[in-house]
């Protein structure tokens, strides 16, 4: 996908939400005369899940499924775990960046057919899971301490699948030791340092307010965006990995499924046609292909949690 049909999805992404003309007009204002202050306010909104969350609306997946609230920094992590078949084993499934666990469903139902156990997870800030703002870096720690926890709870994940901002995380906490079996990363984009760019774009800011948003985040996160991106990440993961992309998705490029294929020992990827970004989870050729890949039997996983404090990180990259 070239740049400006991303661009234009981006927009469409914020435009499409009341007060998006107001908060870039009061941007544009604060560039002006508050530079500072036009960072900080860049920062909040570049964190705050699109769409808002409707009040009373509830999060639960329909169905038979226990929910779990664990405490996480200064929000949440939900889980919604299946009341039947509980011994199979587990698969971890992921939303993407404002999204939530409903979208996982049609998965779901596929990986129980297949006798596997599908945990729900409403990531922070997203769903049924308290928070006002969330990033890529938070993302990856929740990947790993829900992992981790699962773990401990002798229902280590069997498997890991992640769409989107959530399979770019995904795949930076499989870099640094996830403890799980197999990877499926269902259209991941490869640069959030690009998107801040996109994000810069649509609202109208200037280098120069991307450029100390970008540094705030990586500051503020202890890690730069470089070190998300596959280059970085792919040599690192040594599990089993699907790539699932679609040539015709405007969110994130064809070309971002390839980068992690290429950067990924042994990892395949399943092109489609048609499906877009969000079609993608649904399109019963993929879920056949996804719950196949996962029943696959997994080498053993170790006995203990694997994320037991911080993994050397790849070098750091200038940034652009």
């Amino acid at each position: 996908m070239s740049h400006s049909n991303a661009l234009q999805a981006t927009t469409h992404f914020y435009g499409a939400h009341a007060g998006m003309r107001l908060l870039r007009a009061a941007l544009g204002a604060a560039e002006r005369l508050w530079p500072a202050l036009a960072v900080r306010a860049a920062y909040r909104l570049f964190g705050t899940p699109l769409p808002l969350r409707r009040p009373g609306r509830s999060a639960a997946p329909a169905g038979a499924w226990r929910t779990e609230h664990w405490p996480f920094e200064d929000a949440e992590i939900t889980l919604y775990l299946p009341q039947a078949q509980p011994h199979g084993p587990t698969v971890l499934l992921l939303h993407g960046w404002g999204g939530h666990a409903r979208q996982m469903l049609p998965l779901a139902d596929a990986l129980t057919a297949r006798g596997l156990r599908p945990v729900l997870v409403d990531l922070p800030a997203h769903g049924g899971s308290r928070g006002r703002v969330s990033n890529l870096p938070q993302f990856a720690r929740a990947i790993e301490y829900t992992t981790a926890r699962l773990h401990a709870q002798d229902a280590a994940p069997h498997a890991v699948v992640a769409h989107s901002l959530a399979a770019n995380a995904a795949a930076h906490a499989a870099s640094r030791g996830l403890a799980t079996g197999r990877l499926v990363l269902l259209a991941p984009p490869a640069s959030p340092h690009e998107y801040t760019r996109l994000f810069a774009q649509v609202f109208g800011l200037t280098e120069r307010t991307r450029a100390a948003m970008q540094r705030r985040i990586e500051a503020r996160e202890g890690i730069l965006m470089r070190q998300f991106e596959p280059p970085a990440v792919g040599p690192r993961i040594a599990i089993p990995t699907l790539v699932v992309h679609d040539r015709g998705d405007r969110i994130n490029r064809f070309a971002d499924g390839e980068a992690y294929r290429d950067h990924i020992a042994g990892a395949t990827l399943m092109a489609t046609d048609g499906l877009g970004h969000r079609k993608i989870l649904q399109q019963a050729e993929v879920l056949a292909a996804v719950a196949h890949f996962v029943a696959v039997p997994a080498p053993a996983l170790a006995t203990t949690p694997a994320y037991a404090g911080p993994a050397p990180s790849p070098s750091p990259q200038p940034l652009a």
